[in-house]
């Protein structure tokens, strides 16, 4: 079971998140451990960011707050990572200490594990380039900031209009929850939002302690939020990176013949069979079945020679049922499903197809029998010609 990484960019105001996670095996009773490294430049960090802190260790996980440049810090041990996790709150880190690097940290992602990483208009070329290695650019000037003159929030008519104010979010559940998040944008900026050193450069990035709590009304709206959305959005997409939502499972993989129960080691061309595979979702508490209309499986040989949808019986378990098609060879039963928030399941089973021994055919096929006739006829019609010549004077 593999899938890509996920990856989400958030702007907020002058500050950006960027969420990773992979899927990889399921332990017992979830899909994720709940150990996570945060490295921070300054201990102050944990009491500034603490609303977001306290969400995660309410939610059960383990935090380690290390300092980004200590010596003695490491990813893994003999052979073993020592985390299910990374924050990395470090923004300003020019070198981590330690054994960790850029390599150790890409390292630890493609293992399958996940990071959210946090960063401001300071980012150092460290934390630019872990990002751009994960398929995200920052600005080129260091100065640039995300301006919007058209959303952005009333509190900053005057000033340079860095401080946006966005709504149209992600459609997705499964990565921010269903409760309707008032006021944030996710994954891009609006159409009239861009990049540039605005004229007046901020002393320092707002604070994400304030930031979650803030209120925000949008310019031109006569509507004003007592809460925006940002505490929501970062509780809930941090659900998702780490797995507490939207991590899929398979079970119990089946092929046979119809009418039979027994997996066999090939089929014969044209013959029935059944598929079936169960699919399970992770709630945050258990795993329970995953209902969709959209689960396919492929019986492929080079190219598709069956598609065929999977229906389900709402309680984990989708099937179908074919004919292997009348061609012979090395085929697999295949299901390639990616579905928008989910972990991607990847499934492949082989199979031989084999074509008809020599006594498996019918002893006399009906499309032949103007064959058979021809044949008899000119054998009646030998005997005849054998008689009367041998036997006419």
């Amino acid at each position: 079971m593999a899938a890509p990484h996920h990856v989400t960019l958030v702007f907020l105001a002058a500050a950006v998140l960027l969420l990773l996670g992979s899927a990889a095996a399921e332990e017992e009773g979830g899909p994720r451990g709940k150990r996570l490294l945060v490295l921070v430049d300054d201990l102050a960090v944990r009491s500034s960011h603490s609303a977001f802190f306290g969400s995660l260790q309410g939610r059960g996980f383990d935090l380690e707050f290390r300092l980004a440049d200590d010596p003695k810090l490491s990813l893994h041990r003999y052979g073993q990572y020592l985390y299910d996790g990374l924050l990395l709150f470090a923004p300003s880190t020019q070198r981590f200490g330690g054994s960790v690097d850029q390599n150790a940290v890409l390292e630890f992602i493609d293992a399958g594990h996940d990071m959210i990483l946090a960063a401001d208009s300071s980012a150092s070329d460290l934390i630019r380039g872990i990002a751009t290695e994960c398929g995200v650019d920052f600005d080129e000037d260091p100065e640039a900031m995300v301006i919007d003159h058209i959303n952005y929030a009333a509190t900053d008519a005057e000033g340079d209009h860095t401080l946006i104010a966005g709504d149209d979010l992600i459609q997705s559940d499964v990565i921010l929850g269903s409760k309707k998040i008032e006021v944030l944008k996710v994954l891009s900026a609006s159409p009239s939002a861009y990049s540039a050193n605005p004229k007046t450069k901020l002393a320092s990035p707002p604070s994400l302690t304030g930031f979650l709590k803030s209120g925000v009304q949008k310019a031109g709206s006569k509507i004003s939020h007592e809460k925006a959305g940002n505490e929501q959005f970062v509780t809930e997409t941090s659900k998702w990176v780490f797995h507490e939502r939207g991590h899929l499972k398979a079970l119990n993989v089946k092929h046979n013949k119809v009418g039979e129960t027994n997996e066999p080691g090939m089929y014969r061309i044209n013959d029935d069979l059944e598929y079936s595979v169960e699919i399970y979702e992770w709630s945050g508490t258990s795993w329970k079945p995953y209902v969709a209309d959209d689960v396919q499986v492929q019986f492929y040989m080079m190219s598709p020679y069956v598609l065929k949808a999977l229906s389900t019986d709402k309680k984990g378990v989708y099937s179908t049922s074919f004919k292997v098609p009348d061609v012979y060879g090395v085929f697999q039963f295949k299901v390639e499903y990616q579905r928008l928030g989910y972990t991607g399941l990847s499934l492949a089973k082989q199979i031989p197809v084999r074509p008809y021994r020599h006594n498996e055919y019918e002893r006399f096929i009906t499309s032949a029998y103007p064959y058979y006739a021809a044949s008899f006829s000119m054998m009646g019609a030998f005997f005849i010609f054998s008689f009367v010549y041998l036997y006419h004077k």
